[in-house]
Formats: C-alpha cells, sequence, structure tokens
C-alpha cells in the first residue's frame, strides 16, 4: 500500500502521466466535463472534498507552470478566491484569468477534470504542468 502522497490511484495514475504543457483542471460540482476528457469524481456529498483540498494535495506532485481561473470566480477588486489564495505560495506567479466559457473550452483540451463536492460557483482551477528541471 502506497504510504505517503495521493492515495486516489485514477488521480495518482494521471499525474505520473503528465508532461509539460499538459493540463488538470480541478473543478466544483457543476463543472460540465467535456466528452472525451478523463473525468476523475471524488465528490462524496455538497462539500466534500473541497477544491482547496483537492488542490493542497495535487501541489505535493504536480509541478505547475501556470494556473488558470476565470474571471467569474474573482470577487470584489479582482481578489482571488480564498481556495485559492490559501494555495498559492505553492503555486507560480498570479493566476492567468480568462472567462468563464473560455474556461470550459480549455477543459476540452485537458488530459483530466478532477470532480470535487464543492458547491461554491465557478470554484475551478486549471493547472499547466511544468518540468522538474
Amino acid at each position: 500500500m502506497k504510504r505517503t502522497g495521493l492515495l486516489n490511484i485514477e488521480l495518482s495514475q494521471v499525474i505520473a502521466g503528465m508532461g509539460h504543457g499538459d493540463i488538470l483542471v480541478i473543478g466544483d460540482a457543476g463543472l460540465p466535463v467535456p466528452k472525451g476528457v478523463r473525468r476523475i469524481d471524488l465528490a462524496l456529498t455538497q462539500g466534500v472534498p473541497t477544491v482547496a483540498q483537492v488542490l493542497a494535495a495535487v501541489l505535493l506532485e504536480l509541478k505547475v507552470e501556470k494556473a488558470v481561473v476565470a474571471n467569474e470566480c474573482l470577487g470584489v477588486r479582482d481578489a482571488v478566491p480564498a481556495w485559492y489564495e490559501s494555495n498559492q505560495p505553492l503555486l507560480p506567479g498570479t493566476p492567468h484569468k480568462i472567462s468563464h466559457s473560455a474556461f470550459k473550452e480549455l477543459c476540452t483540451r485537458a488530459v483530466a477534470v478532477v470532480r470535487t463536492g464543492e458547491f461554491t460557483p465557478y470554484a475551478n482551477i486549471a493547472l499547466v504542468s511544468g518540468v522538474v528541471f
């Protein structure tokens, strides 16, 4: 049995297979997953797990070059949401911001979309894989 890191076999396999520039999306419970894109469904019940919990676990194993969020998730004065802000130190720079419709289009190029139990509207983040060297 694996002792540390991600225990979910599907998510662990996806991250292990990612190359530079590949996209992994962590989404709320309502984010549509495009046909043909792998869905990793971690949603258990409303709020379980949260995007922040999944993001924190993924960032232990995935080298991220860039993060992308939808403009709609940003609050007053262009602030980043709490679920992103709490994990910001683990990510490079500030998130690249696009419209929610552009975000859904970006999902069509993802290697996988991870569905969480998050019920916060627009609580979605796309992680673009970097390289470790």
